[in-house]
């Protein structure tokens, strides 16, 4: 049944009164670009449900001036198919805005004429999503103006500890990254020192059922819930469609990538390529699972104890992310042909710029060796001389050598590295890689 008009009107005031108090809240500064963006830009905040991304974006808007606000997120616009009415309440509520937030778009039908339509009327706009295909090109295809998308992710360790809200030494730091890297990084659980787990489990079936089984009628709820386990349970770890189908109920190849894709959309997941300098093995060869946030991991991953490698390992698959999200660079892992594996392999342009090893503990002699050898026998093949290794304490530089194979290590401690800048060095530290037959 459509919305009355009447109802409508009420919709949108509660939302607005929503929106007051919600900018009266404690708000943790974003780790964004200047924020004061141009107006002929449609402003595009895509991230996870949860992440704070409303808020994020009321502040946008706010600093701008005055805004206009529509949450699509809400029951009562749930049967909306008259914008005409939708856009004279708007109007008639906010005196006209200039400025309009329009929160979780997606959810509504043909949103893009929508949002063509305000703009070619002169409206700055500002629009949320969750939905990660809008990442790709069907954004262009769909906003026939000049858009920006700004991801937003649950807090990284910067914003964490910013939180805080209090300078921390080093020790304090290192313990409360141990903390992040199990409870993760959403706003709410972290502010309001609420349960993550029981929060977070019930996030992760509101975005199954709500964003995937309804959005996309999936049939098979049960499967497409185990595959989601399944994959928390084992991020950081290789996957390919048939072994998916071995470890779950999926029943085919086509099943299997249709639910991963529909998991890696709602911001749930995301995969890693194999390196290779041929297009077509990058594209056909195995990946590695991540997930977007460690909380999720650690809340529905049903591991009996935390493997705090994999959970660090997963902090810097996220930050490598989204930097590669917003075009900074492009990120690999690596596997060598005896088997050695380096965990990132960072590329801008043509060029391997940088090589990242993350290990939690390097006591065991035998498990530095093989990470040093891996390190060693990458840079050799993919001709780059910046060698990263994060752990968790260790820190300084090593020269290493495997049967001629040379270069010089460095180790850094995870808490820094997320705290102080990730940036990868300069184009020229590279060098000529290998041409030996792959």
């Amino acid at each position: 049944m459509p919305v009355a008009g009447e109802a409508l009107r009420d919709a949108l005031l509660l939302q607005r009164r929503e929106a007051e108090a919600l900018l009266q809240s404690t708000y943790v500064e974003r780790d964004m670009a200047d924020r004061r963006l141009p107006q002929s830009l449609i402003k595009v905040v895509l991230g996870p449900r949860r992440a704070g991304k409303s808020f994020f974006a009321l502040h946008l808007v706010r600093d701008l001036g005055s805004f206009g606000y529509v949450n699509f997120d809400d029951e009562h616009l749930a049967n909306l198919d008259d914008y005409d009415a939708l856009l004279s309440a708007l109007d008639a509520l906010y005196d006209r805005p200039k400025r309009l937030l329009l929160d979780e778009v997606q959810n509504i039908p043909r949103w893009e004429l929508l949002v063509n339509r305000l703009q070619r009327q002169g409206r700055d706009l500002t629009i949320t999503g969750s939905n990660a295909h809008l990442l790709s090109s069907e954004l262009a295809t769909h906003l026939t103006g000049r858009h920006l998308p700004i991801v937003l992710f649950p807090f990284s360790f910067r914003e964490a500890v910013r939180a805080q809200s209090r300078d921390l030494t080093s020790t304090e730091k290192a313990e409360a990254l141990r903390v992040y890297a199990e409870s993760g990084g959403y706003p709410e659980p972290m502010l309001k020192a609420i349960s993550h787990r029981d929060y977070l489990t019930t996030l992760v079936r509101s975005i199954l059922y709500k964003d995937i089984v309804v959005r996309h009628r999936i049939r098979a709820p049960q499967s497409l819930e185990d595959l989601a386990h399944h994959l928390m349970a084992n991020v950081a770890s290789p996957y390919s469609y048939h072994s998916l189908i071995r470890s779950t109920r999926l029943q085919s190849v086509h099943t299997a990538e249709k639910y991963l894709q529909h998991l890696e959309e709602a911001f749930l997941f995301f995969s890693l390529r194999r390196f290779s300098f041929k297009a077509r093995e990058r594209a056909i060869g195995d990946r590695k699972i991540y997930a977007i946030d460690n909380g999720l991991v650690t809340a529905t991953g049903f591991r009996s104890s935390p493997d705090r490698g994999k959970l660090y390992e997963n902090l810097v698959a996220i930050d490598l992310h989204r930097r590669e999200l917003e075009g900074e660079l492009e990120c690999y892992s690596w596997k060598g042909a005896q088997g050695d594996e380096v965990d990132f392999v960072i590329k801008r342009g043509v060029r391997v710029t940088q090589l990242i090893q993350v290990c939690y503990s390097l006591e065991s002699p035998r498990t530095k060796a093989r990470e040093v050898r891996a390190l060693l026998k990458a840079s050799h093949e993919l001709g780059c001389d910046s060698l990263l290794v994060l752990t968790d304490s260790e820190e300084g530089e090593e020269r290493a050598s495997w049967f001629g194979m040379d270069g010089t290590l460095r180790f850094m401690p995870l808490w820094r590295w997320l705290l102080e800048g990730s940036a990868t060095p300069d184009e020229s530290t590279t060098k000529t890689p290998s041409r030996r037959k792959r």
